[in-house]
């Protein structure tokens, strides 16, 4: 049976404790529904695009919000399909969320994993590949070089291998294990594995962001591990394959470590960044507190709230720079009804007003 070897280091200790406290905060944050739809509409779009681009694909994050949004993109079919498919991975792991719960009861299954395969290659890999085990030997080559910088399995052990992680996932033992720290060894052991011909990373990231929902940290779903791992993409891979190529007489004395804390640093850094922009607007709760009621903002509204909160104050001269697309007449509107509602306050005379939250 698969038994993932580690050690519980500072760094990690330290990273658990960031993530921690990250977590509670966005958790009990109080925010009008815009604004958490607005969270979470976010966090999918840059799941999309560093999931994808990370993987190679082209499209710029402006690009993929058009593709998710039905605009027309002109792009080669193979990188518009990856982002759909993408789209279609995300909405399958909410079904299963929703469908299992977060009890920590569940029992995970090989086809959860073939099904979220399909949905990632469908269209882009013949139907005899998509949702299946690879049946041939790959390698992993340097784009660079062209040398081969990791060889996995033998694909007659893939089903075995896969049927082993499974089998732990769904162990006693595992449902001891902190769940950034299993969503970590699965990522790592599907990439080692690598059981398909194509969209190997894709799906263990999906995996491992499955897990962590069903073990409780779905986080109000406003966090994306994606873009920690598509800043450096070079040190992800390097990583992994560190930790894969280590000479050991029987892989499962492959010591993952290294990998775990470069995996749990980076969603440390993701949290912690959701937690600081969560509370720059989570005055949503003063706002209740001060009016008796919940307000819901429009778009243009919430980002003029964060605006002040970031910078303090808007002039007229910072219309243009945060509204490129709209009149100073539409902001001066938006920025009455907040003075309205008494959320803004204007000092200063006509030329040189600026608004402040008050």
């Amino acid at each position: 049976m698969f038994v993932p070897k580690y050690s519980i280091t500072n760094k990690i200790l330290k990273d658990i404790g960031i993530v921690e406290a990250s977590r509670e905060v966005i958790m009990h944050a109080p925010l009008v529904p815009a604004w958490e739809a607005k969270f979470r509409k976010e966090a999918i779009e840059r799941t999309i695009h560093h999931g994808t681009h990370l993987e190679g694909n082209p499209l710029s994050s402006e690009e993929v919000r058009d593709v998710l949004d039905g605009q027309e993109v002109i792009a080669r079919d193979r990188d518009i399909q990856e982002i759909i498919n993408y789209r279609n991975v995300l909405k399958f792991i909410d079904g299963v969320f929703a469908q299992i719960g977060q009890s920590g009861n569940y029992s995970f299954t090989i086809e959860t994993i073939l099904e979220m395969h399909k949905l990632t290659t469908e269209k882009i890999l013949p139907p005899e590949s998509s949702g299946k085990f690879r049946i041939r030997q790959v390698v992993i080559r340097n784009t660079k070089s062209g040398q081969i910088s990791y060889t996995p399995p033998p694909a007659v052990e893939v089903p075995y291998l896969v049927e082993d992680l499974v089998n732990w996932i769904n162990s006693d033992e595992a449902k001891m294990v902190h769940p950034i720290i299993k969503a970590g060894i699965i990522h790592y052991e599907l990439a080692r594995i690598h059981p398909f011909v194509d969209g190997n990373g894709r799906v263990a990231r999906g995996v491992a962001t499955l897990i962590l929902f069903l073990d409780g940290y779905d986080i109000r779903k406003f966090f994306s591990f994606e873009e920690y791992f598509d800043e450096n993409p070079m040190q992800y891979y390097l990583t992994l394959q560190a930790v894969s190529n280590q000479l050991v007489l029987d892989t499962h004395e492959r010591d993952l470590t290294p990998w775990l804390e470069y995996f749990i640093e980076g969603v440390a850094i993701e949290l912690n960044q959701v937690k600081e922009k969560v509370q720059r607007i989570s005055v949503d709760a003063r706002i209740k507190d001060k009016l008796g009621e919940q307000v819901a903002l429009n778009e243009r509204q919430m980002i003029i709230m964060e605006y002040l909160h970031r910078h303090k104050g808007m002039q007229n001269k910072d219309f243009r720079k945060v509204f490129p697309d709209f009149s100073d007449d539409t902001v001066l509107r938006e920025l009455k009804f907040l003075k309205q509602k008494g959320l803004v306050k204007k000092t200063g005379g006509t030329k040189k007003a600026t608004y402040v939250l008050k």
